[in-house]
């Protein structure tokens, strides 16, 4: 007796909609936690390597070795794509479902294409910034905020205003929204 109603739970198309919204929502909150934690641009946490704190040290820290710097600067944009993968993956499924609903499968889409967006974008400032001297650069953009992490000694206010210039015209988004870390 209890296994039929089980069985007609997970049959029935509301509870098959219901599956498939919460693991949109799990991969949501996992994709905002991962940037929450690794790339905090207001340091509000205090978690990941873009905490002030943290840059603060990196950039005083005079035995800092290069090949750890290059090693940050790879292991990040790993990291960011890591992510954005296993969240493109997710939303595939949901898009996939025949059990899913239109307007379920519309936002999944609709997901994927603003994560394809954020790679184009991210791609362009980092090329665009390394074009003005720079040596390394990853752009991560959040929801109405970008960060971007630059290999640099000390950032001169020439620098930092052309980074913002560029994220401006890349993606729209205010300088007050836009924080840039050296590394």
């Amino acid at each position: 007796m209890k296994s039929e109603k089980t069985k007609n739970l997970f049959t029935s198309k509301t509870a098959r909609s219901i599956v498939v919204i919460v693991a949109v929502l799990l991969i949501g909150l996992a994709v905002y936690l991962n940037y929450r934690w690794f790339y905090d641009p207001v340091g509000d946490i205090g978690y990941g390597d873009s905490n002030m704190e943290d840059s603060l040290q990196g950039s005083l820290d005079v035995d800092a070795d290069a090949d750890t710097e290059n090693d940050y600067f790879a292991a990040t944009v790993l990291t960011r794509q890591q992510s954005r993968d296993e969240a493109i993956d997710v939303l595939k499924l949901v898009t996939d479902s025949a059990d899913a609903t239109e307007e379920t499968k519309a936002q999944a889409q609709e997901k994927i294409a603003k994560i394809a967006s954020d790679i184009q974008n991210e791609a362009n400032i980092e090329t665009l910034v390394k074009a003005k001297g720079f040596e390394e650069c990853v752009a991560v953009i959040g929801d109405e905020s970008v960060s971007v992490i630059v290999k640099s000694e000390a950032l001169a206010a020439k620098e930092a205003a052309q980074i913002l210039a560029i994220v401006y015209e890349t993606t729209g988004i205010a300088p007050e929204n836009v924080s840039i870390i050296n590394k």
